[in-house]
Formats: C-alpha cells, sequence, structure tokens
C-alpha cells in the first residue's frame, strides 16, 4: 500500500512555470529545471545559423592565414569548433591550426580554452571570469598600437569591445562564424511573451544577449514592450546566465539575478532559491500554506490549483484574514462576466484542491477570507 508519510518531498521548484528562451542547450536547461519540480515552457528566442558556406568567413580565414594577425582572440567555444571544422571542409583546416599556433591566442573563459586545446593548440591566456572585459584590459595593457587583432565574433558585434581595440591603435578583423537570426517558426515565442505578459510565468531564463535582444524586439513588433517591461521589473523574474547576456535587458532598465559562475547548473540553483523565496507563505487555519506560481504548498504537500482558483487565491492573500467582497473577487477572474455566482464555482474547485476546505471561510452575505491563525492577526493588521 502506497504511504502518505513517504510521500518525496516537492522540488525546490514545484508549482513555478519557468520560460527557456535558449536555441542551444535548450533540452539541457529544461531537463534541469524540470527535475527540481519546475513546469517549463519553451520558446527559442533565435536560432544560430552556421556560416561554413559563408564567403565572409572563407574570406577572413584565407586572409589571416595569407597574413598572420599578432593576436587571436577566440570568443566562444561553439564558436571556435565552428571555425576549425568550416575550414576543414574548405581544406583549410591544417593551414589555420599552424597560422594559430604562431600567433597570441586568448581564449574568452574555461570552455573556450577546451574547444581550443580540443584542436590541438594551447592558449596564451584565458580569464577565469568569462569577461570580455578583462580580455579588453590585458590587451589595452599590452599595447595593442599598430598590432593585428582578430576576434572570432559570436553571433553579434561584441559590445564597445572592437571600437575599443581600434581607439587604441589597432587593425581588427572580425571572425564571423555563425550568426543569430529569428526562430523559422514564431507562434511558440509568442506564446512565451504572451505568457510573461499575462504573468503566467514566474521566470523567464536567458543564456544569450541575443536571445533577450530578441525577446524585446518581438514585444516591440507586437506593441507589447510596456506590458513585457512591467512584467519583468514587477512580476516575472528575469534570470541570465552571465552579465553580457543582461545587457539588452539593463538598457531597458530591467534588472536581472545572475549566478556568480556563468553556467546553466548554477543558474538554474540561482532560481531555486529566488523563487521560492518570492513566494507568499501564511499560517492559516493551523497549516503553512505557501502560494507560488500555479500551485500551493499546504504543510509542504503540492496541491495543484486551476488557473481561476489561483487569481481568487492571491487576491484573498494581499489581505490575510480580511473579508474581501465577491464583487472585488469577481474583477480577478478572467472573462467572468457579471454573475458572482462564477466566485463561487471557481471557490468551490478552490477549496477542493487546496484539499481543506476551512482554509477559506464564508462571511455570509459579504464574501470570503483566508482563516489566518489569531496569533498572526497583529502581523497582517495593516496589509
Amino acid at each position: 500500500m502506497y504511504d502518505e508519510e513517504k510521500r518525496p518531498a516537492p522540488g525546490p521548484l514545484a508549482g513555478f512555470t519557468v520560460g527557456v528562451t535558449a536555441a542551444r542547450r535548450a533540452d539541457e536547461l529544461g531537463a534541469l529545471l524540470g527535475r527540481r519540480g519546475a513546469a517549463v515552457l519553451h520558446a527559442p528566442a533565435l536560432r544560430i545559423v552556421p556560416l561554413a558556406d559563408d564567403g565572409e568567413l572563407l574570406a577572413a580565414t584565407k586572409q589571416l592565414i595569407d597574413q598572420a594577425p599578432d593576436v587571436v582572440v577566440a570568443t566562444t567555444a561553439i564558436g571556435f569548433r565552428g571555425w576549425v571544422e568550416a575550414a576543414d571542409g574548405w581544406g583549410l583546416g591544417e593551414s589555420l591550426i599552424d597560422r594559430l599556433r604562431e600567433v597570441e591566442l586568448l581564449a574568452r573563459g574555461p570552455k573556450v580554452k577546451g574547444a581550443v586545446r580540443a584542436a590541438g593548440l594551447t592558449e596564451h591566456w584565458s580569464p577565469s571570469s568569462e569577461s570580455m572585459a578583462e580580455v579588453l584590459d590585458r590587451l589595452l595593457e599590452e599595447g595593442v598600437d599598430g598590432r593585428r587583432v582578430a576576434v572570432q565574433l559570436h553571433g553579434e558585434p561584441v559590445p564597445g569591445f572592437v571600437e575599443a581595440l581600434r581607439a587604441a591603435g589597432a587593425e581588427v578583423v572580425g571572425v564571423p562564424v555563425y550568426r543569430w537570426m529569428p526562430p523559422e517558426e514564431i507562434a511558440p515565442l509568442d506564446r512565451l511573451l504572451d505568457a510573461t505578459v499575462s504573468r503566467g510565468l514566474d521566470a523567464v531564463t536567458f543564456t544569450s544577449a541575443p536571445a533577450a535582444a530578441s525577446l524585446l524586439s518581438r514585444a516591440e513588433d507586437r506593441g507589447l514592450l510596456p506590458e513585457l517591461l512591467a512584467a519583468l521589473h514587477h512580476d516575472v523574474l528575469p534570470a541570465c546566465v552571465g552579465p553580457v547576456t543582461a545587457l539588452p535587458l539593463q538598457a531597458r532598465g530591467i534588472d536581472t539575478v545572475q549566478p556568480e559562475r556563468f553556467r546553466l547548473g548554477p543558474l538554474v540553483q540561482l532560481l531555486c532559491q529566488e523563487l521560492p523565496a518570492r513566494a507568499r507563505a501564511l499560517p492559516i487555519a493551523g497549516h503553512r500554506v505557501e502560494i507560488r506560481g500555479h500551485a500551493v504548498l499546504v504543510d509542504g504537500d503540492l496541491k495543484p490549483v486551476p488557473p481561476a482558483g489561483m487569481s481568487l487565491l492571491r487576491v484573498l492573500s494581499r489581505r490575510p484574514g480580511w473579508v474581501v467582497a465577491r464583487s472585488e473577487l469577481l474583477r480577478a477572474l478572467p472573462g467572468a462576466g457579471r454573475d458572482e455566482h462564477a466566485v463561487e464555482t471557481a471557490m468551490a474547485r478552490l477549496r477542493t484542491a487546496l484539499g481543506v476546505p476551512k482554509l477559506i471561510q464564508t462571511v455570509v452575505k459579504r464574501g470570503y477570507r483566508l482563516a489566518l491563525d489569531p496569533a498572526a492577526d497583529a502581523k497582517y493588521a495593516d496589509a
């Protein structure tokens, strides 16, 4: 027989819905979130287009082989691998590797360093921070006046990096290995955008700056940019894998959360801390009730709740212990019209979902209230 007492505790993200905008490694990120209990809404905000057949990359590669640069900056692991693979396809792989052995090769962080070494090369230096700003500082300290610096671009220009090198006297050669393009299917991104604006998401994750820029651009195209910014300001947590990823959001005045280590695992762990900390926990009728995105924890037991019920519960929780009129609750129900009977129906379903009917009290001819524990009345008296 199934033992209720041995039911596994819900994961730290149980009851929350998290949006994933990544085009690459989205399955890995979704799996990490799912294993911790989150519901995941995935919509790639962009797609990566390799330039193996692109004349621009071929021309840049031939130029660097024929005329050696002084410095090569590898900025992304996937980009560096793609460059070497493309050169192999053109019969230039060995020539490119030989040339890269002769130059000062800088790798932006451990992942890029791994790709460099997998190609049989050794980097001259790599920052532990994965910061392009630190790479720039090193180059400027060394002095770049009159030097040729090749920069492997990662889908879009590195903000301020190339300009600063040129201002210091360097000749900069861009190596465009791949480009970010809008997704082929825009409908999933629109669904994610609508879910963000309607507060159907608790958090949305970004693993690249172009993905953040793409979501903002799509919102602007649909006339939803003010609503998106408002949601990200107040209700939906924007979580970025690192500071470069956050730049398009910060430019719009959006504060983001970022892990100390710029990896998917730490990003998920950060959400495991941030989202439960934002949930409302109340002592009600002798029970601990924690209100999450699409579910409620009652004494640690996860209770999925229909959207209408969650809407009612959020209104009641803003003034715990106080009576909330049916008319006010009716306004919280999407598409409920003017019939207050809709409140009674949604309330009955909410009580059933919670499994503890006494959590919500009916006050005859007035409305409903959360049965806040007497000891907590003073704390919430002015709520």
